[in-house]
């Protein structure tokens, strides 16, 4: 056999081929509407690991994006949108800008929110045009049956797209608002012990912080109304029936959780979410000339690997400034990733580069410490690779992150407004030099790889497990099934105390009645006789 392919090369090619071909036979076929940005990047792991396994991938994306790119390993269906790619970037750009513009709590709340709508307005429209491309929902009809979806529920167009199909869902993403995920799974989350979003506590929580998480707590209802609201009146004239977002979310096979308990404080979790964190720690690659040069250069004292993540790349010329004097203070060699104006004290222990390999970097046993913005990608790769960290949050979950690595005594967390030169300082020098952070982040990076299967794998198996069964029904607990009087058994309770006031009742009545007719009788024997008179 072995000469008749040497002797025929093209019999090789062509076995090769039928290989090819049988191994896409016996795939899958899997929708996937991503969200843009760091979500998708992560996605895209399990996305090609999939593809790899013979599986067909459908990606149902907007033209103008940020990330989200044609491939050959995909089948891209791209719609158009009503704005941009100048207007996407200048948009994005300006948010990140805001984030470092100073000025009073109000100002900057008002320039938040003005923000926020207009990019609220983007995903909105973006949604929109895809619901009603009717060329592109008549291809996702008549294409060839799909055996599940795949998204990040965070924007939820792509539950939208899932119920109008009837398809089996696998969400995958890091967390919904106002802990929407735990709700529609019907997951318990008691206030006293689980932090909600934007608390910034951790699960140890002070009584002060206790009372502003029942607050926040209480109050997710009518915020989680308000950001989704427009979303349920799309939904709902779409699908031609009223419908909640909570309703969609609920009907999720599996949910693919992009963090674990080494990182995620202990919670009780359901039986359909499965914690597949770490998933963008992959094995370390050689190093390019350019980068191993410059370590290598770096000689005993080692580097740090400076990046606020994708969103943001250059920042206000005072804050550079300030950051640029403080990296001087370190031996280190500073990778700072950095696409803005060259600060003009900048030191010449500093190297700007507009992309670095930060999974790679963070990997060499030169890197000393890793200046992050708290981002879920970057921390992940942190722990993996046990790099003590300094945390400059900048929005979203950013500060819940940058406090759960900071209350494992595993990195610092500065105030990116309010931090000065002498502060950034101190940070690094403290995460490089005291022992405890690199001895805190080395214990966390043997727990999160001391693990029967990698994340990445997990993750493909799961989708896998729902394309192949339709779903996981099995998962699904009766607690979807009851209305909230039932979930809290309050008729049950009702009904008893009813039993019991009633018993009581009928009790007490018994006990006055025999009083009563005890004493009649007792009166009646003791009734005195009239004496008679002569």
């Amino acid at each position: 056999m072995a000469l008749v392919l040497s002797a025929h090369p093209q019999v090789m090619v062509m076995l090769v081929l039928l290989l090819s071909v049988l191994s896409l036979a016996a795939g899958g076929k899997l929708l996937v509407v991503p969200v843009d940005g760091s979500h998708w990047l992560s996605m895209r792991e399990v996305l090609d690991s999939l593809r790899q396994k013979g599986h067909e991938i459908v990606v149902v994306a907007p033209e103008i994006n940020l990330h989200i790119k044609p491939t050959k390993n995909f089948v891209m269906k791209m719609y158009p949108v009503p704005f941009t790619q100048e207007e996407l970037d200048g948009n994005f750009q300006a948010f990140s800008q805001d984030v470092f513009e100073e000025g009073s709590f109000l100002e900057r709340i008002v320039r938040i929110y003005q923000r926020s709508k207009i990019t609220s307005a983007m995903f909105l429209s973006t949604c929109t045009h895809l619901l009603y491309n009717k060329e592109l929902v008549r291809y996702l009809e008549e294409s060839n049956k799909f055996d599940a979806i795949m998204m990040d529920p965070v924007l939820p167009c792509g539950p939208i797209i899932a119920e109008y199909l009837s398809l089996p869902s696998v969400y995958f993403m890091r967390g919904l608002p106002c802990s929407l995920d735990y709700k529609a799974t019907q997951c318990p989350s008691p206030f006293s012990y689980v932090p909600r979003i934007f608390t910034s506590s951790s699960d140890h929580m002070t009584f002060t912080e206790r009372v502003k998480n029942l607050l926040v707590g209480v109050s997710e209802h009518l915020l989680c109304y308000l950001f989704y609201l427009k979303y349920e009146n799309l939904a709902s004239e779409f699908l031609h029936r009223e419908v909640t977002v909570l309703e969609l979310f609920s009907k999720a096979s599996i949910w693919l959780m992009r963090y674990d308990f080494v990182f995620e404080y202990p919670r009780p979790i359901m039986p359909n979410m499965v914690y597949v964190g770490g998933i963008n720690c992959e094995q370390k690659k050689p190093l390019s000339k350019e980068f191993e040069d410059i370590v290598n250069a770096s000689g005993e004292h080692g580097i740090v690997v400076f990046s606020l993540g994708s969103m943001v790349s250059e920042i206000p010329m005072k804050k550079a400034t300030e950051i640029a004097d403080a990296l001087g203070s370190v031996p280190q060699t500073v990778l700072w990733r950095y696409t803005g104006e060259v600060p003009p004290n900048l030191p010449k222990n500093v190297k700007l580069v507009k992309w670095l390999p930060q999974n790679d970097l963070l990997a060499h046993p030169k890197t000393r410490a890793f200046i992050t913005h708290g981002g879920s990608h970057g921390v992940y790769e942190g722990i993996c690779n046990a790099v003590p960290m300094v945390l400059m949050p900048l929005f979203g979950d950013q500060m819940d992150n940058a406090k759960r690595v900071e209350s494992r005594g595993a990195g610092l967390t500065l105030n990116i407004l309010e931090m000065t030169s002498q502060d950034i300082s101190t940070a690094l020098k403290a995460v490089i030099n005291d022992k405890k952070y690199k001895e805190n982040i080395k214990r966390l990076s043997d727990l999160h790889l001391d693990r029967p299967i990698h994340p990445l794998d997990l993750a493909v198996h799961w989708v896998e497990f729902v394309m192949r069964h339709k779903g996981a029904p099995h998962l699904r607990p009766a607690a979807h099934d009851l209305n909230w009087i039932q979930y809290h058994s309050l008729d049950v309770i009702a009904f008893l105390l009813a039993v019991v006031l009633l018993s009581l009742f009928i009790s007490v009545k018994c006990c006055m009645f025999c009083c009563r007719r005890c004493c009649c009788k007792k009166g009646r024997t003791r009734k005195p006789t009239k004496s008679k008179s002569h």
